[in-house]
C-alpha cells in the first residue's frame, strides 16, 4: 500500500483535503487491563488468531482531527478464505450490512488494492478492504478480565450484561420469511470455513486432547441437528452473527458500539446467544475451573432477561449446536494457544455434551462439563 495511493484514495472516499498523520496496526484492545499478569495484558489477548488485519488511519480531513480504521481479511488457507473471491464477499457482506443494524459501526467504502498497490473503489482487484470510522471504547472482554481477576462484578457489570441481552431481545424481534435463507445459515454453521467443520480443519490432525475419531464424531453430531434445525425456519430473525466481547466496545456506562458484523443480515437468534453467553463460563473455568461466582450471576442474569422478554420457548431446544461451534473456537490451540489444558478439555466436554442433549438447561452448566 502506497502512501500516496492511500491520500489520493481516502480524500475521494472522504470527500475532503486529506492529510495523513500516522498508521498503526490494531491489535484489537483499545484499553488496557490495570491488573498486570502474562496473558491478562493488552499485549498478549489469549486469543491469537483472528480473519482481519486492520490498520487505524490517523489524518487531517479539512483540517480536523479524524481517525479511521482499514481493514482487510488475511489470505491463505483456511476457514474459507482460500481464495480472493472468499475474502471479497466477506467484505462485501460487511459494507452491506454494517450500517444496517443499530449501534453497529457504519462501513464507509469497501474497495480494492492492485498489483501497483493503489486503492480503487473493482476489475482490476487483487485483494479487498473495508474501510470503517474509528471508535472508541474498551473491548467487553477487559470487563471479564478484570472480574475473573477480582472474583466480583459490580453494579455496572450488570447492567451492561442486561443492556446487551435487551439489544439482542430487541434486534431479534424482526422477523423473516426466507425458508433457504435459514437452511442457509444453519447449513454455513456446520458446513462452512467460518463454521464447525471449518475451525475443526485448522486443528492439528494428531491433536490429543480431541482426535480425529472425536472430530468425527462432533461433525456427525451435528448433521442430526442441521435436519432438526431446518423444522425451525420460523425463527429466522435479523442477527449481529458474531455477538462476543471482542466485537464489543463500552464506553460509560451502557454506552457501548458493535464491530465486525460480516456472516450477513439474518439468521437464528440463538447464535448471538451462545457467541455472548459462553464467554461467561469461559471466563469462569479459567478463575475456577466451573461455573460458579460473578460469571454464573451475569449467565443467569443475561440468558434470563431474554428469555423473559422475548418468551422464545424455543431456544433451549435450538441452541446447542451453537454452543458446539463456540466451544470449539475458544477451545481452538489455533485461535487461543496459550489456553491451559484443563479449560480445553472442559470445554471440549461441554461441545460434545451439547451433541447429546434435546434441551439445554441454562440453570445447571456445571452438569455439561464433567
Amino acid at each position: 500500500m502506497q502512501h500516496e495511493a492511500l491520500a489520493q484514495y481516502l480524500k475521494v472516499a472522504l470527500g475532503g483535503f486529506v492529510q495523513i498523520q500516522a498508521l498503526r496496526p490494531l491489535t484489537g484492545d483499545e484499553s488496557a487491563c490495570a491488573v498486570k499478569e502474562p496473558w491478562v495484558s493488552r499485549g498478549h489477548d489469549l486469543k491469537a488468531f483472528g480473519y482481519g488485519q486492520p490498520i487505524q488511519i490517523d489524518l487531517l480531513l479539512n483540517g480536523i482531527p479524524r481517525s479511521y480504521v482499514l481493514s482487510t481479511m488475511r489470505s491463505g488457507p483456511g476457514f474459507g478464505h482460500d481464495h480472493m473471491a472468499d475474502r471479497a464477499g466477506a467484505l462485501i457482506w460487511a459494507h452491506a450490512t454494517y450500517g444496517k443494524l443499530p449501534r453497529h459501526v457504519e462501513s464507509l467504502d469497501v474497495g480494492f488494492f492492485t498489483g501497483e498497490g493503489q486503492l480503487q473503489s473493482a476489475g482490476r482487484a487483487e485483494e479487498y478492504f473495508l474501510l470503517v470510522e474509528k471508535v472508541e471504547g474498551a473491548v467487553y472482554r477487559v470487563d471479564l478480565e478484570r472480574i475473573r481477576i477480582e472474583g466480583k462484578a459490580t453494579a455496572s457489570d450488570f447492567d451492561r450484561a442486561r443492556a446487551l441481552s435487551g439489544y439482542l431481545a430487541g434486534i431479534h424481534a424482526e422477523k423473516g420469511q426466507d425458508v433457504q435463507l435459514y437452511f442457509r445459515r444453519i447449513r454455513d454453521l456446520i458446513g462452512h470455513g467460518e463454521g464447525i467443520m471449518g475451525i475443526l480443519d485448522g486443528y492439528p490432525a494428531d491433536y490429543l486432547l480431541l482426535s480425529s475419531k472425536q472430530q468425527y464424531l462432533i461433525e456427525s453430531g451435528c448433521m442430526a441437528w442441521r435436519h432438526y434445525l431446518k423444522e425451525k425456519a420460523e425463527r429466522l430473525s435479523i442477527v449481529h452473527g458474531d455477538f462476543h466481547p471482542w466485537n464489543i466496545l463500552f464506553r460509560e456506562g451502557t454506552d457501548f458500539t458493535l464491530l465486525d458484523r460480516s456472516r450477513g443480515e439474518w439468521g437464528e437468534p440463538a447464535d448471538d446467544i451462545a457467541a455472548l453467553s459462553i464467554n461467561y463460563l469461559f471466563f469462569s473455568l479459567l478463575r475456577s475451573g466451573q461455573m460458579e461466582g460473578p460469571f454464573r450471576e451475569l449467565f443467569d442474569l443475561f440468558y434470563g432477561e431474554y428469555l423473559e422478554r422475548t418468551h422464545d420457548l424455543d431456544l433451549n431446544s435450538v441452541i446447542p449446536p451453537f454452543y458446539v461451534f463456540r466451544a470449539l473456537v475458544i477451545a481452538s490451540p489455533r485461535w487461543y494457544p496459550d489456553l491451559p489444558e484443563p479449560v480445553r478439555v472442559k470445554l471440549f466436554r461441554f461441545a460434545q455434551a451439547m451433541l447429546r442433549v434435546e434441551q439445554f438447561d441454562h440453570k445447571d452448566l456445571n452438569r455439561y462439563l464433567m
